[in-house]
């Protein structure tokens, strides 16, 4: 595949999505972003759509020092196996007015930056103009996504449904109101990856074989 590329990872909670784009990013080389680093940049700027513009407006290129500060390219031995949001993002409210806006600003500024992969936040409408630019889907059946997010996180089967029936919505709904597209439609999406009967490891290896790397 040719660089400077994108590769963004859409994903059902508890589908294992968010490890494979990790461990894919370290296997390339390459700069992950996610919801971490997402939020962490909106909390150490305060951004919304205001400030976003009146820091643009002082340094042309504003997000460079934040983004090599908290995103570095991955080296050996700095992979961790995230996962951790499941409860944050189920209970986290807050108000996503500016959000979108912010997180557009954000992702773009890491795909200035070089190749990289992306997890979530709407990066396969977001980056849609980006040449060199795979969107992958990765999904899991219901059964396996509770298993996971059971064990991950050491709580009943209950809260776990819980967890999955509240992300699944509160994503559904921000990628509709600000895309207008559906997260589930596949022709969203170059590749569609079932973990079913797949490890972490096996869906990076397939990732890197169908952009040929």
């Amino acid at each position: 595949m040719k660089e400077p590329f994108v590769i963004t990872i859409s994903r059902e909670v508890g589908s294992g999505g968010r490890t494979i784009g990790r461990k894919l990013a370290q296997k390339l080389g390459v700069r992950f972003s996610d919801k971490e680093l997402i939020n962490g940049l909106q909390k150490k700027l305060s951004l919304d759509a205001k400030s976003i513009e009146e820091m643009k407006g002082k340094k042309k290129r504003w997000l460079d020092d934040f983004i090599q500060m908290v995103a570095p390219v991955p080296t050996s031995g700095l992979l961790v196996d995230g996962d951790s949001d499941y409860i944050s993002e189920y209970n986290k409210s807050r108000d996503v007015n500016d959000v979108f806006d912010a997180e557009r600003e954000i992702l773009n500024g890491i795909a200035d930056e070089g190749s990289c992969v992306i997890a979530g936040r709407s990066g396969f409408f977001v980056l849609k103009d980006r040449p060199n630019k795979v969107d992958i889907f990765i999904t899991a059946s219901r059964e396996n996504r509770i298993e996971r997010i059971m064990s991950k996180q050491g709580i009943s089967r209950e809260k776990a449904e819980e967890v999955i029936n509240a992300v699944d919505k509160a994503r559904d709904n921000y990628v509709k109101r600000y895309t207008g597209q559906s997260r589930y439609d596949t022709r969203n999406y170059q590749l569609v990856i079932n973990m079913d009967n797949l490890t972490e490891e096996k869906a990076v290896d397939l990732i890197i074989s169908y952009i040929g790397c």
